[in-house]
């Protein structure tokens, strides 16, 4: 497939990145029903390690089936597909160029309670690229008092990743004893979280929609004195945009918990307005039955791309 005027542009503001790494991205891009839009929707799906088997694929138990997802993530059209190294390696032979596969790096369980969360590395470079991977996945947590850990972790697996021409797909969530839990989706914490995350290098930035809630007393002094608007979903995902290099670099949002179609798709509107690249949604789509998820899905990237 030609590249479209979009996907050129935004192309451009990866100058610095090698062939690989801007192949890669237009692997992403060029797939499914966005293919051209420079929109994605990606379905990621490391909620059976974060939240365990039962929470996460119970409600619909074809879940439990590694292939499931993959298939669901091709059948609705999707622009690539996250998973940890266990889920890949269960259909990556499979499916190997059917779908762009993002090997989610680092990933953690939630039987330990952390006032500092920090997550373990959990996959490779080298496992990525032996699995066809057009992308690796990273989570960081900045408000942790583990950041600094995680910050210098990802600095040595983006260099190698570029240096084999993979970009990074960085989740930022917000998370620590020093901010609050209505803090952890505040507009102010997002956008930081957004600038943090392009600042160490990531390609592909997801973070969750923001909330009308400004956490930090000095960032609510600057967002006064100038009036940055915090009112409506599509205001705050504005800024937040904004935040990554004034919207010079790919942002996406999660989907969060599991909530109703109209729900979904009422936020996915908020999100595509304010000039989000996309979703990433996970248990939104996979925890529904097969034809409702793949409708929902499809749903979504309409309206991103209307």
């Amino acid at each position: 497939m030609a590249l479209t005027e979009r996907v050129q542009q935004i192309l451009s503001w990866y100058g610095s990145d090698n062939p690989g790494v801007r192949a890669n991205l237009v692997r992403m891009l060029n797939t499914g029903t966005l293919a051209g839009t420079g929109k994605m929707v990606i379905l990621p799906v490391d909620q059976g390690f974060e939240h365990g088997p039962a929470r996460s694929f119970e409600p619909n138990p074809s879940g439990y089936d590694p292939e499931y997802h993959v298939k669901l993530a091709v059948d609705a059209g999707c622009n690539a597909y996250a998973a940890p190294l266990g889920f890949l390696e269960a259909v990556a032979d499979q499916y190997a160029g059917q779908i762009p596969l993002i090997l989610k790096l680092n990933n953690s369980d939630s039987m330990a309670k952390m006032d500092q969360p920090i997550s373990a590395v959990t996959g490779s470079v080298k496992d990525a690229l032996r699995l066809g991977c057009a992308a690796i996945g990273y989570t960081i947590y900045p408000g942790s008092g583990h950041r600094n850990r995680m910050y210098e972790d990802l600095r040595d697996l983006i260099a190698e990743a570029k240096s084999v021409g993979l970009p990074m797909i960085l989740w930022a969530y917000p998370r620590g004893s020093g901010i609050s839990k209505d803090g952890e989706t505040a507009v102010d914490i997002c956008a930081y979280a957004a600038q943090v995350a392009a600042q160490l290098g990531a390609h592909v930035i997801k973070v969750k929609p923001p909330k009308n809630h400004i956490e930090q007393a000095e960032a609510k002094k600057v967002f006064e004195k100038y009036g940055i608007k915090t009112d409506t979903l599509e205001d705050r995902v504005r800024h937040v945009v904004q935040s990554a290099f004034n919207g010079k670099r790919i942002v996406i949002f999660s989907g969060g918990e599991a909530k109703g179609s109209d729900e979904v798709i009422a936020e996915v509107r908020g999100l595509a307005a304010g000039g989000a690249f996309g979703s990433i949604m996970g248990r939104n789509a996979f925890q529904r039955p097969n034809a409702e998820a793949i409708k929902l899905l499809q749903d979504v990237m309409g309206a991103f791309k209307n």
